[in-house]
């Protein structure tokens, strides 16, 4: 079984690339099935109800979300019924959404949870290495993928140290810049500290250089920006055996330095 992982979709770019060059992927490498990071598809900000349904329809299983879910108040309008969004498990209590869900594909059982870290985050959020461990106290599903969505590089390597052996992939998401470190860990757990983001290739993490510039250079805070350009496509694909073991993790990239083969 072979499962896609794209990260950090933004914005109108990223949900043309989505269209333009998921298919090709899904083909050529045998794809089974596909998690995408949403939190970014609105405009650089939250998941409207169109896009959501325009990702179902382009065929990704499960969206998972992060630090920007509640971004877009027409999420709560449509949370119920998307039953292919996961939000942040840690997220406070009083917000609606489900944390980790099962899809059943190939007669496998898939749970794809999604996390917020804690540096440099919502202080409001739970402590995820507490709260995995209530999650995996009932967890028989067959193959568990982690999207741990989160700033800091230690922290999300710590974490795929802690868990390691008890899920099956922890992916990080949230920086919008890819890393090349993706790895098995002693224990057997896939890990890469950044999948990357699907969006403006000539761009400040999507949006455009001249505003950042500017805020860093000035110390104002200057308006973001999102950008429309080219794109690009980054995420991971994660190669599982008859006994639903990760054998092994491997980077996708996509964008007019690395073209992908039609």
């Amino acid at each position: 079984m072979n499962i896609l992982m794209i990260g950090d979709v933004f914005g109108k770019t990223g949900r043309r690339l989505l269209k333009e060059v998921m298919p090709t992927i899904v083909k050529e490498r045998s794809i089974d099935m596909v998690i995408v990071n949403g939190e970014n598809v609105t405009h650089g900000k939250g998941l409207n109800r169109n896009h959501y349904n325009e990702l179902c329809e382009d065929g990704v299983d499960v969206i998972t979300m992060g630090n920007h879910t509640y971004s877009k108040k027409e999420l709560f309008d449509y949370i119920d019924d998307a039953d292919r969004l996961v939000v942040p498990l840690n997220r406070p209590r009083a917000l609606p959404g489900v944390g980790s869900r099962v899809v059943e594909k190939q007669g496998r059982k898939i749970r794809v949870t999604n996390l917020l870290g804690l540096a440099f985050m919502d202080p409001k959020t739970a402590n995820p290495f507490e709260v995995i461990d209530d999650l995996l106290e009932n967890d028989d599903s067959d193959i568990h993928i982690v999207d741990f969505h989160a700033e800091a590089t230690a922290e999300k390597r710590a974490f795929a140290m802690y868990v390691d052996g008890r899920v099956d992939a922890v992916l990080g998401t949230h920086t919008h810049v890819a890393t090349a470190d993706e790895r098995l860990l002693p224990k057997g757990t896939a890990f890469i500290t950044d999948v990357g983001m699907t969006g403006p290739y000539d761009s400040v993490i999507g949006c455009e250089a001249e505003s950042i510039i500017e805020r860093d250079l000035k110390g104002i805070m200057t308006p973001f920006k999102v950008v429309e350009d080219v794109g690009q496509l980054r995420g991971v694909i994660l190669h599982f055996n008859k006994k639903n073991q990760c054998t092994g993790i491997e980077r996708v990239t996509v964008d007019p330095d690395h073209p992908i083969k039609r």
